[in-house]
């Protein structure tokens, strides 16, 4: 749960950009901040655009402001994706289900509980580095930009993410299956079927990290979640510490 949360943090983000409209086949176009407030109403017609440290007018690293709201509309995509995942992980491991076999190769079992960050603090570092490592190369794979696959600040489409194609703008893997739809079940899809999909997904995200920081706060901080006081555990340790110890051999939380 805590390496989701985590990969939630590795860019920075607004949760403030709206969703992508277009589906994967059609073609990219770079954003106005016009474009964002038309979008915003479609996705919530209460609140509608808000944008209080006026980051949709931003331009980060000397770029466009075309580009960095490229940036900020992938980056709350990813996040919105990675929540989603924390919160049903959470509710998951807080129900006590774990897989059948055994965590590890020597026959080291699931840790038992229903604490999720207290679970996660009671796998090991080797496991974690391996999950940090596949974390890693989804990054770089998501960053690429090729003939194929322009990159999201560059006219590409935020959150979409490249195939596992075998061919000069992909890599050879035994596995038939991609990253982005592996069972095909968007291709017949009409689009505006896809477009509606892609708005539900990103008010969904929103939501979820909403969710899944709200279960952190009244864990870590009882009462700062009124709602949640009778249903999640508390937790008395550091829930942005992935590792037991940091990279310079000292204890998190000294």
């Amino acid at each position: 749960m805590k390496s989701a949360i985590l990969l939630s943090l590795v860019a920075s983000a607004s949760a403030f950009a709206p969703a992508p409209t277009n589906s994967r086949a059609s073609v990219a176009v770079q954003e106005s901040k016009a474009d964002l407030e038309a979008l915003a109403a479609d996705l919530n017609p209460i609140v509608k655009f808000y944008d209080p440290l006026n980051l949709a007018e931003a331009e980060f690293w000397g770029t466009t402001n075309e580009e960095t709201i490229g940036f900020l509309r992938h980056a709350e995509i990813k996040h919105g994706r990675v929540a989603m995942f924390a919160f049903v992980g959470y509710i998951v491991h807080a129900n006590g289900i774990k897989f059948p076999w055994a965590m590890q190769m020597d026959g080291t079992p699931f840790p038992t509980g229903t604490n999720p960050p207290e679970l996660w603090d009671q796998i090991g570092d080797s496991a974690k580095w391996q999950i940090f490592s596949l974390i890693g190369f989804l990054e770089f794979w998501s960053e690429l930009s090729t003939p194929n696959h322009k990159h999201y600040m560059k006219g590409g489409k935020p959150g979409d993410y490249p195939d596992f194609e075998s061919g000069p703008d992909g890599i050879p893997h035994p596995i038939p299956f991609n990253f982005y739809d592996p069972f095909k079940l968007s291709k017949n899809k009409s689009e505006e079927s896809k477009a509606k999909g892609l708005k539900v997904e990103i008010n969904n995200g929103r939501l979820a990290q909403l969710g899944i920081f709200g279960f952190l706060c009244e864990q870590t901080i009882p009462g700062s979640v009124p709602l949640l006081s009778k249903i999640v555990e508390p937790y008395s340790g550091e829930v942005m510490a992935p590792f037991s110890e940091n990279v310079l051999g000292m204890p998190f939380g000294m």
